[in-house]
């Protein structure tokens, strides 16, 4: 029989948000027990997701970036790629960052255990640990319990997941040969990722969406850049719906219908599942200590990231969305300091987005459409990346830059780019609009030239009608 493990604060999810938790609760002084169900730390968004898909991404844009060139005799032959060693690479530089973690952890003197856990009591969990051979128990007795247990994927109807044709995104990161044909289900910020990285590496594209819209969270001007630019690459099949999956020997064959008479029967290699991801909370036991869910099973939580439980917190995917890692791991650093006493909430202005498609988009606060839904006087000041000297030069001119501004008091509240490493130059954007900057102070900031973050202050410029580079 196990002894009981006495702590201050469990942790339950090894995950961005977990152990971000548990590394400031550690700097805090807090005795710290972190668990994770895996057998390694990290969560989806090291092992499964983000960092993954993020270097088959930067693959898939060399290839797109050689293709761009060959009109000047540099070329790169696809037929010759090596995907073992792609994914042995990705590989290695999981398990590195993998043993960065656990490390940090050790450093930190934090209890981590690998198992299961569900409550017992508000004050109490088991934890069934991970033993191929017998099935292990603790009791954790703990002051305060931190929930970040994330997400997986949603699981559809009528879909034949046996079939090992029949992929999740897990299956799309960790391909040894690639499929000649595939049908993407959902047209979210995952499918259009996974589109981006097939498509490159050769495979024709098909993106089934029953909505009639692509991205409707998004401004027009942006979907219709975006449309355009990948009309050659793969193909979007919007307002369309899946009547039948037929399991064949050569592959699966899929009968589509919508309402402008498209009925057709067409035979893939491969089906990617991808129509978005729910909570993990099912092994938690919650209904053991009366912590309340909303109607989409995420647990509710208040400024305080406090479940209706005082000494429990939740946090990350299973908090609600969106579904980010950053806001995870910003919420482990904020729940700990709450947990600490500190006077402090969880209440950013904005939350920066990112679809790592190529083109990018990257985003930030109030876009246009809500300003409109929400009657703000705004006014918008858009900088083509065709004007933009290093746009030019590096051969990327289909981007824009796209500023929105309270019309009252000049200031910035939001910010859409569309083009390659738009991610990489929102931050600017988001920085000025947590600090209320208006116009003036972005376009009195000298920004360096050439870079495409120079389109920020030339946007900013256009919004006061001084803009000199267009």
């Amino acid at each position: 029989m196990m002894k009981d493990l006495n702590t201050h604060t469990v942790v339950i999810g090894g995950g961005p948000s977990g152990y971000s938790a548990a590394f400031r609760l550690a700097d805090l002084g807090v005795n710290t027990v972190l668990i994770e169900k895996k057998d390694v730390l990290g969560g989806v968004c090291l092992n499964n997701g983000c960092i993954p898909s993020k270097y088959l991404l930067h693959i898939s844009e060399v290839i797109e970036e050689a293709k761009k060139l060959s009109r000047f005799g540099i070329k790169i032959n696809i037929n010759e790629t090596n995907f073992l060693k792609i994914m042995l690479e990705k590989n290695k530089i999981i398990k590195n960052l993998n043993i960065g973690i656990k490390n940090i952890s050790k450093k930190k003197n934090i209890t981590v255990l690998h198992g299961t856990a569900y409550f017992e009591s508000k004050n109490s969990i088991i934890v069934n640990y991970n033993n191929k051979f017998s099935k292990t128990y603790q009791r954790i007795i703990f002051k305060n319990a931190v929930i970040s247990t994330g997400s997986k994927p949603i699981v559809l109807k009528n879909i034949p997941y046996k079939n090992v044709r029949i992929w999740n995104s897990d299956d799309a990161l960790n391909f040894l040969k690639v499929p000649k044909k595939i049908l993407i289900i959902g047209s979210g910020v995952i499918g259009m990722e996974m589109a981006t990285i097939y498509s490159a590496f050769g495979s024709k594209i098909d993106v089934v969406e029953r909505s009639d819209s692509l991205f409707s969270f998004l401004d027009e001007d942006i979907v219709d850049i975006f449309k355009n630019s990948i009309k050659d690459r793969f193909n979007l099949l919007l307002g369309t719906n899946i009547i039948k999956i037929v399991e064949k020997k050569e592959g699966l064959l899929v009968s589509f219908s919508n309402k402008k008479n498209f009925n057709k029967k067409i035979l893939y290699d491969v089906i990617l599942v991808s129509v978005g991801r729910k909570p993990n909370t099912q092994e938690l036991k919650l209904e053991n200590v009366f912590v309340k869910k909303d109607k989409f099973g995420y647990i509710k939580v208040d400024k305080k990231l406090r479940t209706n439980v005082k000494n429990i917190y939740a946090i990350g995917d299973v908090s609600g969305n969106p579904m980010l890692a950053h806001k995870g791991s910003y919420q482990g650093k904020i729940v700990s300091e709450i947990i600490c006493n500190e006077n402090i909430f969880y209440e950013p202005k904005i939350i920066p987005y990112i679809i790592y498609s190529n083109p990018e988009i990257a985003w930030s606060g109030i876009l246009e459409n809500e300003a409109k839904k929400n009657n703000i006087n705004y006014k918008i000041a858009k900088f083509p990346w065709k004007f933009s000297g290093k746009a030019v030069s590096s051969c990327h001119t289909l981007g824009l830059t796209k500023l929105i501004f309270n019309s009252d008091t000049n200031r910035i509240i939001g910010g859409i780019v569309i083009g390659s490493r738009a991610s990489e130059i929102l931050g600017e954007i988001s920085l000025a609009i947590e600090m209320c900057c208006d116009a003036e102070d972005i376009s009195l900031t000298m920004h360096a030239h050439p870079t495409i973050y120079e389109t920020i202050c030339s946007s900013s410029e256009i919004f006061q009608n001084k803009c000199v580079d267009i």
